[in-house]
């Protein structure tokens, strides 16, 4: 029999301190294993959100500049939305595409799915690249709430952005960098 270095956590109790209306927090009491100490975790329960890479032919990707209370400053990301209870990722990938940019999409490939923050946070982000057939077809109609900025450039520059600080966004960061490497390997077949 092999030991775990790592162990398990299991929970003793939970006590929900908060509900909104999209997350909620809890505050757990768990027994390590092995062990048996007994300690806190404070977990953020997030219903999951998708992120999309909008490609154009051309290699332009299509961004969206908005204002991020929590961060304190508008952010230039790829868009993204929350999932709605019991959503398809990939449906919510195309419905948000479409609202927050207008695009309509062609093809749409899963990149990977990353937990945000598992230190304390349930919220997982589903990514994909979207491939499109122009950079917009419609008009978009964000959430009532949102005020966004589409902002188009070419797929180097926003790799640029990434490298230098000026896209902090890890989603954004993440997905760009995957669908790079996604559309390079396809380039050298």
């Amino acid at each position: 029999m092999t030991s775990d270095p790592i162990g398990r956590e299991e929970t003793v109790s939970s006590r929900q301190v908060f509900a909104g209306r999209i997350l909620r927090v809890r505050d757990d009491e768990v027994r390590l294993v092995p062990g048996g100490r007994l300690t806190r975790r404070e977990v953020v329960e997030h219903p999951g959100a998708v992120a999309i890479v909008a490609v154009s032919p051309d290699q332009s990707v299509v961004l969206v500049r908005q204002y991020r209370y929590a961060a304190g400053q508008a952010l230039l990301e790829i868009p993204a939305g929350t999932l709605r209870p019991g959503e398809d990722p990939a449906a919510c990938a195309e419905r948000e595409l479409a609202e927050e940019t207008g695009a309509q999409v062609l093809s749409l490939e899963p990149l990977a799915s990353l937990f945000v923050s598992p230190g304390f946070c349930t919220e997982r982000v589903h990514l994909y690249l979207a491939r499109l057939g122009q950079v917009a077809a419609g008009a978009p109609h964000p959430d009532e709430d949102e005020r966004l900025e589409v902002v188009v450039l070419p797929l180097e520059e926003a790799l640029a952005m990434v490298r230098d600080g000026r896209l902090p966004d890890a989603k954004s960061a993440a997905g760009l960098l995957l669908a790079r490497d996604r559309l390079d390997a396809e380039a050298r077949c």
